[in-house]
């Protein structure tokens, strides 16, 4: 008879106790608090900024420790090598793909054929005057703190692997590195109120209203990316004989805490140690995850590109398949410098915008007002690009474990 209670009783704790449960009460709560009290709710931006701060402390020695143990377990620098190039390989022709497909879904669907007389126009002069025209590698490095630590990592794992006593300071890095994820483990346990703060500062800051005029825009590019993660990045999976659908839900908890926090960069360390736990080798994890976080940016790349064909369209500007193969080329380049810093896709945009001449500049301001609401669709395919990224070059690589039950490892 106390079979079934227990059982109830067993499956409400699994349900409380979980980490995903909370984060999404807590997104809930952020948007009801935002909506319906918004002076509080526009306060509840330091809560959000704190937790991804603070989450932030832990990146860089988290992919630093990562990619130094993971070239010198490797050994083989060749091996090194070949992993890097098949990355960036791999990361220039889905991202190639995603251009094209916001181009070709804005095309279809036609998000710009709306009147502007309806439309929020914000303040752009910080994106529009002066707009940076040429991308230069350099600036793109000095802003992007991930891709310098990355560099760090490698060159020590490499000269770690001449050292003649690497095996003790191997050991030390991995009691360290052991250390750093028990730290890492209870912060996550504030992720609800990061995912809270988050929601909460959005909902107030914008308002549920700014979505109206523009809904067309939205519906757009939330289907055009749940278009590119189920059909293409599923294919891709389903070729190494892995379900996208399993994918997503291993990563559920990571997924609605970049949902929260519109930034894919607070579950980048839990990412790297859920993708070991799937089978993934420490030292592909390492070596792949940074450098997607800067040049696999999917989601980025999806709706740059469709934002340039939206504001095409909200202008009546026709653009001839020459100057359309020009847009994507520009953005091949260019949205590698949208990672990392705070406004820099209306930079890229503002750019891009500049080097066509033909469709005005000024119409970013259109943008500005739901660009905070489709930030959560970018973040999430960024975060899951980067998954299948590592999943793919890890099984190209024979360097993927299956585990039997991966959904029951905790988080």
């Amino acid at each position: 008879m106390d079979a079934p209670k227990s059982l109830n009783n067993g499956l409400l704790f699994k349900i409380v106790s979980n980490l995903t449960f909370w984060v999404l009460i807590a997104i809930i709560t952020g948007v009801l608090l935002g909506h319906y009290f918004p002076e509080i709710g526009i306060k509840m931006k330091i809560v959000g900024d704190s937790f991804i701060s603070l989450v932030k402390v832990f990146i860089a020695p988290i992919i630093f420790l990562t990619i130094v143990l993971g070239i010198a377990g490797m050994g083989d620098l060749k091996k090194v090598g070949r992993i890097g190039i098949k990355s960036l390989v791999y990361f220039e022709i889905v991202t190639t793909f995603a251009l094209a497909i916001g181009v070709i879904a804005a095309y279809i669907i036609k998000p710009g054929k709306i009147d502007k007389t309806g439309l929020d126009i914000q303040d752009a002069s910080q994106y529009t005057t002066n707009p940076q025209t040429e991308f230069s590698w350099w600036t793109f490095f000095l802003e992007n703190f991930t891709l310098q630590v990355l560099v760090l990592a490698i060159i020590s794992g490499i000269a770690l692997n001449y050292y003649t006593k690497r095996e003790k300071i191997v050991g030390k890095l991995y009691v360290a590195s052991k250390y750093v994820f028990r730290a890492l483990k209870f912060v996550m346990y504030l992720a609800p109120l990061g995912a809270f703060g988050g929601m909460a500062y959005t909902i107030a800051k914008f308002g549920l209203h700014t979505l109206i005029p523009l809904g067309k825009l939205m519906v757009t590019v939330y289907i055009t990316m749940a278009i590119f993660i189920f059909v293409i990045l599923g294919s891709i999976l389903r070729y190494y004989k892995k379900n996208i659908w399993h994918l997503i839900k291993y990563l559920k908890a990571e997924l609605l805490i970049v949902l929260g926090t519109s930034s894919s960069e607070p579950a980048l360390p839990n990412l790297m140690d859920k993708l070991e736990k799937l089978g993934c080798s420490k030292s592909v994890v390492g070596l792949v995850v940074p450098t997607g976080y800067s040049f696999n940016l999917d989601g980025t790349s999806i709706y740059l590109s469709m934002s340039v064909i939206f504001l095409a369209q909200l202008y009546d500007v026709h653009l001839s398949f020459a100057e359309i193969l020009t847009v994507i080329g520009l953005l091949m380049i260019t949205s590698k410098g949208a990672a990392g810093v705070t406004g820099s896709g209306f930079i890229v945009l503002a750019s891009t915008l500049t080097a066509i001449h033909k469709i005005p500049v000024e119409g970013l301001a259109f943008l500005l007002g739901v660009d905070k609401f489709m930030s959560e669709a970018r973040a999430i395919t960024n975060f899951i690009g980067n998954a299948v990224a590592t999943v793919v070059i890890s099984k190209s690589e024979n360097e993927f474990v299956d585990v039997e039950n991966p959904m029951e490892i905790e988080h």
